[in-house]
């Protein structure tokens, strides 16, 4: 028999579980044995494991019409763009896969906005640890160490500046910039949220030197900070914004969004096959109306309370130097790097296991379902608390 995963290219160091079947925060491997989700794709399963919700609107739309062409209008893509228009600062929306399509696609729009507006300006400021996606342009923009070496040579055109540093932006503006692109909380580099005083400092730059300020939402927007997007935290107004993960549930969708005088792509510029598909929109638009309904988003407040409450008493309990984040996205720092060690033993616990993630040796990351009910979180803090005394005593 091939080893498991065999047929596989290797992308990830995976475990020998299988999945099989998940309902809401919990999954089930094939052997029979639950586990309660705190990591819900990284942030994609808003509202859990195959939600009913979700699960009717695939399947209604599925029986209709699934892809008659990005070259066409369809109804689910037309009323998802009234809707996250609605919701929020912006007047356009292009609807795409992933949130590294969608990325890519802000960068995109900035450096034909610069050609058009800005004499040719191209040049991208982000920052160092961020995280935008996979793609060769969107690595290149990332801040992760390592990043720019992996698949040289880089598409060029991206400077670095800090996170809550407003002086390291400046210095790194050139006449050739044509844009800032920020994660309001820096999730894969440990979970960094940015200083409200520094963000309004950077809109305002960014208004001054007349460069677009992008917010990367791909793990912050569509509820998971407690608000439908993040910048509302902030009280800014980006120019441009990108969406995916929790957008669809679990489903593969993007979107970016941008404000009407940023709306300079011509025909034939931007695409994509599967881009604004009616499958997909469909269960975008059943999903963003469930989440961001005004309850829902106070329910989310009040677990991450609790959530950050849970892992503040685990801090003080096991001598932890702290927890931080944002909503339902946040972490726990530990004293020593063996955040790895904590994941596989949190999996392994009996009868129920608990899966976390580690984005940093040091840390664990936490990004449960946003309508993961109050037990359930209790449960997974007692759970966290077997296996951090298994491994740090």
């Amino acid at each position: 028999m091939s080893p498991l995963g065999s047929d596989l290219i290797t992308i990830t160091a995976r475990p020998d579980v299988v999945f099989a079947e998940g309902q809401g925060s919990w999954l089930v491997d094939e052997a029979g044995k639950r586990y309660l989700d705190l990591v819900q794709g990284w942030a994609v399963n808003s509202l859990g494991h195959s939600p009913a919700l979700l699960a009717q609107a695939l399947a209604a739309q599925a029986g209709r019409l699934v892809n008659p062409s990005p070259g066409f209008y369809n109804r689910p893509m037309l009323d998802l763009a009234r809707r996250l228009v609605e919701l929020s600062c912006f007047d356009r929306v292009f609807l795409a896969s992933s949130g590294a399509e969608a990325n890519e696609g802000a960068l995109k729009l900035a450096r034909r906005w610069g050609r058009k507006e800005r004499g040719g300006a191209h040049e991208i400021i982000s920052f160092e640890q961020g995280f935008h996606g996979r793609t060769l342009a969107m690595m290149s923009a990332s801040g992760k160490p390592g990043w720019d070496r992996l698949y040289a040579p880089m598409p060029q055109g991206f400077a670095k500046a800090r996170l809550d540093d407003i002086g390291s932006v400046e210095r790194a503006i050139t006449p050739a910039s044509v844009a800032v692109m920020i994660e309001f909380v820096q999730g894969e580099a440990g979970v960094h949220v940015a200083d409200p005083g520094f963000v309004r400092e950077l809109r305002a730059l960014c208004t001054e030197r007349q460069l677009l300020l992008i917010a990367d939402e791909v793990q912050t927007g569509i509820g998971r900070c407690g608000h439908a997007f993040a910048y509302e935290r902030y009280d800014v107004e980006p120019d441009l914004m990108t969406l995916a993960k929790g957008i669809a549930g679990g489903a593969p969708l993007s979107a970016l969004l941008c404000k009407e005088r940023f709306n300079c792509f011509e025909p034939g510029d931007q695409g994509g096959t599967f881009c604004g598909n009616p499958l997909m929109a469909a269960a975008g638009l059943a999903v963003v109306n469930e989440v961001c309904r005004p309850d829902f988003l106070a329910a989310v407040r009040q677990r991450s309370e609790q959530l950050a409450r849970g892992l503040q008493a685990i801090a003080g309990d096991f001598r932890l130097p702290g927890e931080r984040g944002l909503g339902l996205l946040r972490a726990l720092v530990l004293p020593v790097a063996r955040a790895e060690e904590v994941v596989e033993v949190a999996r392994g616990l009996a009868p129920v296991g608990l899966l976390l993630n580690a984005p940093r040796p040091q840390l664990l990351r936490f990004m449960p379902a946003l309508n993961i009910g109050a037990e359930e979180l209790d449960e997974g803090l007692a759970l966290l608390r077997r296996a951090l005394r298994q491994v740090l005593g």
